[in-house]
């Protein structure tokens, strides 16, 4: 019953998640019959499709957030422009606002060589084709076993190509579902409305952490490129794109802002959502008021502090480790001297100090540090210790890394473990690749979390603190 509550709560999730974002694009329910080239009086007009793994409602405001919009923003800044955004349903939508010159270019789209109403940028990033089924289904292992199968995906989905090009027979019977999105499509195998549904990897992956009984029946031979469209009326407007491209990727802002929203999702299997979920129900409940009231002090997210007390003691007020850290935010008892902390073991008292003792860290750490990955780094520091990020940062310049980007971090606190790198260092050894696990795996619980339970009002210190 906990599994098609939660299940039922997703795709309630996914629906209002789908209104939000049509809601959000209004303010271009009636653009110019037709755009001049972006400029000082004309602003670099994105369509945007209404795909929640691309575009969601921020953690710290009543706006949307996401890589389309991140990336969009970054070249209207290119350009010299400011940047209007219109969110439309459907594949088609995107691309009937730029052919009707109604919108300049289409944020975060397959790449589609074979399309002779559009020009495409060079591709931002690649997935792979999948078809999904559900974990307990017998496994397909060749494409033959398609054949004749009903594969559920969305109206002009790039997947209906790469199925066609291996030359199933009979070839399966592929099905169009309009008024949804990838997510949502992938969510009804999980309570078994869909038994097949074409996608690609990065959607499953996503799907994945709210609906772990999700599995790859197959990957499709072809690759599959995301980038953005533009008229062939406006070849100009491509170019300048493909410039601004070829420079986020040489600087490594394009990789940042892919891990950022993406660099994580991949860390949890199905065991460990699938306990995750169960305990949101179970266990959650009780703990949430003193979650709520730590961000009501703290500023910082409620369901972030929850996914950080997940990671550390799986919500259990008495959890004690070997090492003697101990209680619901596993605190040391140093650290809980430094607190003022009487009773590690009690829950509130621990979840209000591993809050104050986020923001402290937070503190220290340089301005350079920009939200949301100071954020990222103070939980570093709250599982490695002060002493062990600062040294992971003193060796990231001569590895050609940067100290301020948690995406280049992540490459270098695993060399903390190395003799030839923590023999230099004042605070000798760290287990930083555990660390940068243990990152990893909050930012994934935050992420189902923030899906699961409706964002409340949050002090104004969380616009600097979320996490995005």
């Amino acid at each position: 019953m906990q599994e098609k509550s939660l299940i039922g709560s997703f795709r309630s999730l996914a629906g209002a998640l789908l209104i939000g974002l049509l809601l959000n694009g209004c303010e271009l329910i009636a653009p110019p019959a037709a755009l001049k080239p972006p400029g000082p009086d004309q602003p670099l007009v994105v369509a945007l499709s209404a795909d929640p793994a691309f575009q969601q409602p921020a953690t710290d405001s009543e706006g949307m957030n996401g890589i389309s919009r991140d990336l969009t923003e970054l070249f209207a800044q290119h350009l010299g422009v400011k940047v209007r955004f219109v969110t439309v349903t459907g594949r088609s939508g995107p691309a009937d606002l730029v052919m009707k010159n109604q919108a300049h270019m289409i944020a975060t789209v397959p790449i589609r060589p074979d399309d002779p109403t559009l020009i495409y940028s060079p591709p931002l990033f690649e997935t792979s084709q999948v078809i999904v089924q559900h974990a307990n289904a017998l496994p397909l292992d060749t494409p033959e076993k398609l054949a004749g199968r009903e594969i559920e995906l969305l109206p002009g989905a790039p997947q209906v190509r790469a199925l066609a090009a291996l030359g199933i027979k009979p070839p399966p019977r592929l099905v169009e579902q309009g008024d949804t999105n990838e997510l949502e499509l992938l969510s009804g195998i999980a309570d078994f409305r869909h038994e097949l549904v074409a996608s690609d990897e990065l959607h499953f992956n996503l799907a994945t952490n709210t609906s772990p009984d999700l599995a790859i029946a197959l990957k499709l031979p072809e690759a599959l490129a995301y980038g953005w469209a533009f008229s062939p009326a406006h070849p100009e407007l491509r170019q300048k794109a493909a410039e601004f491209i070829a420079a986020i990727r040489e600087n490594g802002t394009l990789r940042r802002l892919y891990d950022r929203y993406f660099g994580h999702i991949e860390r949890l299997d199905s065991q460990d959502v699938g306990k995750f979920l169960d305990a949101v129900q179970t266990r959650l409940p009780a703990l949430r008021r003193h979650f709520e009231e730590a961000q009501t002090v703290s500023g910082i997210d409620w369901r972030l502090l929850a996914a950080l007390a997940w990671q550390e003691s799986k919500w259990e007020p008495l959890a004690t480790s070997p090492t003697g850290v101990r209680g619901i935010m596993m605190l040391t008892e140093e650290t809980a001297d430094r607190l003022g902390v009487k009773n590690r073991l009690d829950p509130r008292e621990s979840i209000l100090a591993g809050a104050r003792y986020l923001t402290m860290l937070m503190d220290e750490l340089p301005a350079e540090i920009l939200p949301p990955e100071r954020l990222w780094f103070a939980l570093a520091a709250y599982n490695l210790g002060m002493g062990h990020l600062r040294g992971g940062r003193q060796f990231a310049a001569g590895l050609k890394k940067s100290p301020n980007h948690w995406a280049d971090m992540k490459d270098v606190l695993p060399l903390l473990a190395r003799p030839e790198y923590y023999r230099r260092l004042k605070s000798g050894r760290a287990r930083g690749g555990e660390t940068v696990i243990m990152v990893e795996n909050v930012r994934n619980y935050y992420d189902i979390l923030v899906r699961l339970e409706p964002r409340r009002g949050l002090p104004p210190l969380q616009a600097s603190l979320a996490m995005q």
